[in-house]
């Protein structure tokens, strides 16, 4: 029978299994993201976020006092928000601690103060709160156990079921309350990450099995040298995953069969069979050969093939420019005014550097950077006053909350919501001026950057009136989609026009991505010259991921 109340070891075990579940699903939740970019991240900033609480849980033992349970969630999320719905989870975390830190046993009416302590503080976290999100979920939640939890016949267990119950329906309701969403037919990811996380604690408050293997925190994290690492020693060079989705039964022969052909092909395998799909895991030389035998048995989805030769030459690469950083750090001399950016490619790092940026937080679309990640970085500039350059809409809040927590430095975030905003930004720095005088001429000139971005759709869809097929390129304005094309350059002329068209722009500024020609660059910096005389077109390596093309017009 499931208790009536919630005691520290019970709280413990429910957040882990929250924890776990929105791990187990944060994939589904990064699909669920409306706009059909291959960088969809809702889930994984989320789960990031939950895991960094998770790890400091995990470390308690079951007698420990509530206080310090909700100590480690609240610092533990905080730390590690990730996102705009990392934070804004890490602001439901934050708020609901602090309520139950005050007590030794959580009954309905401790919960329904927790829960509304918990809205009211990701509410204050958000400048203009927008309904159809993980906000509105979290409202519904905690509307629902206030409305519970004044009655006396109901129990605990039977308050936590109705309240998912709600959640699930408000979630369904999201689609009707931001067009955006009902247009891409999704209901909102953050809000079906909320609801994953709660549906995880249930199981746990109801004794069903969890598996809560998470390590927790010891500290400095084991250090590898990698540096007497020989990619000679790597027998198997590529790292080969991919899921069976089975069309026959798959019987412990075939199985077993399969299992001594990977062995043959190579090692490290894993095959994990249920009745309709394999889950399959081999380092080989040859991928081809691994495949060919996997379609035998059905058709394959979740395809991962990495190059751990590769990869390994990279993370040697990135730990030398580490230790040359770690060394220009120690070397760095006192001043008044720092600068860190959050950025991603070489080529785009480079400009920021000769901008005159101190540190630059590796970051961006497919991996946003902890709260505590830009701590770091902000501890590491040795500065009175630290400007911080987000460079993307989702860091934002991020930094906005490493800022409220550093206090032994002046920090100001300058919102810049993506690469071109944040080079206006550091461009519009004048020495001379004061700290003050700067950020709000740096909050004006940013205003005056109109962007483009130009990547490839990862599914079908409609967005802003505009069919999207899935590998179709998109070139993605700051308020909408601009145009969809089959060929990157001649999509991104369509864009640049359409920005032209809004904007009386003298500077068009493409930074061109990891994946694109020197040659293909060129050849679309002298379509845009050709198309718009009266503009200055500069053309320069961004060595960005994911996107093909930077656009900016000012």
């Amino acid at each position: 029978m499931a208790a009536n109340t919630i005691d520290n070891s019970l709280l413990c075990k429910m957040f882990l299994a929250g924890a776990k579940n929105l791990e187990a699903n944060k994939e589904y939740i990064n699909e669920l993201n409306v706009f059909p970019v291959p960088d969809g991240d809702t889930g994984t900033n989320m789960t990031m976020t939950i895991m960094s609480a998770a790890k400091e849980v995990a470390g308690l033992d079951d007698t420990t006092e509530m206080k310090v349970i909700a100590k480690a969630i609240s610092s533990g999320s905080l730390r590690g928000a990730r996102g705009n719905s990392g934070v804004i989870l890490s602001q439901l975390c934050r708020g609901f601690a602090k309520v139950i830190g005050e007590v030794e046993v959580i009954d309905k009416e401790i919960l329904a103060s927790a829960c509304e302590k918990a809205v009211e503080s990701a509410y204050k976290a958000v400048m203009k709160p927008k309904e159809g999100t993980i906000l509105t979920v979290a409202k519904g939640v905690c509307e629902k156990v206030v409305e519970l939890s004044a009655d006396p016949e109901i129990d605990m267990d039977s308050l936590i079921d109705m309240s998912i119950i709600y959640a699930k329906e408000v979630l369904d309701k999201t689609p009707e309350m931001l067009p955006v969403l009902k247009q891409a037919g999704v209901v909102d990811s953050g809000g079906y990450g909320l609801v994953t996380f709660l549906v995880g604690a249930q199981k746990a408050f109801r004794g069903e099995e969890i598996d809560f293997n998470i390590q927790p925190t010891t500290g400095e994290s084991p250090r590898v040298d990698s540096m007497s690492v020989d990619t000679s020693d790597i027998k198997f060079g590529y790292c080969t995953e991919f899921i069976i989705m089975l069309d026959k039964v798959f019987s412990a022969k075939m199985e077993k069969d399969f299992k001594a052909f990977l062995e043959s092909i190579g090692d490290s395998i894993v095959v994990v069979a249920d009745e309709e799909l394999v889950k399959v895991h081999v380092h080989t030389n040859d991928p081809g050969l691994a495949i060919q035998r996997a379609l035998t048995y059905g058709p394959l989805s979740n395809m991962k093939i990495d190059n751990m030769r590769l990869e390994h030459q990279e993370k040697l690469f990135k730990e030398q420019e580490k230790a040359e950083a770690i060394s220009s750090e120690v070397a760095m001399e006192h001043k008044e005014v720092g600068f860190i950016s959050v950025s991603v490619g070489d080529g785009v790092n480079a400009i920021f550097k000769d901008l005159g940026v101190d540190r630059i937080i590796e970051g961006g679309q497919t991996m946003n950077p902890s709260t505590d990640d830009i701590i770091n970085a902000i501890d590491k500039v040795n500065a009175d006053t630290v400007f911080v350059l987000p460079n993307n809409k989702n860091i934002i809040m991020a930094a906005n909350q490493a800022q409220a927590m550093v206090e032994d430095k002046k920090v100001i975030v300058i919102p810049t919501k993506n690469i071109p905003q944040g080079i206006t930004a550091i461009i519009s720095y004048v020495p001379e001026m004061s700290a003050e005088e700067n950020e709000e001429n740096m909050n004006s000139e940013i205003e005056n950057v109109q962007t483009g971005q130009v990547t490839y759709a990862v599914r079908d869809t409609e967005i802003d009136g505009m069919v999207i097929h899935e590998n179709d390129i998109m070139g993605i304005g700051d308020h909408k989609m601009l145009a969809v094309g089959t060929e990157v350059n001649a999509t991104t002329v369509e864009m640049i026009d359409k920005m032209i068209e809004e904007s009386d722009a003298e500077l068009i500024s493409i930074y061109y991505g990891a994946d694109v020609t020197k040659e293909a660059a060129e050849a679309l910096a002298d379509l845009v010259s050709e198309a718009h005389g009266d503009c200055d077109v500069e053309l320069q390596y961004g060595g960005q991921p994911v996107y093909y093309y930077i656009v900016s017009a000012e």
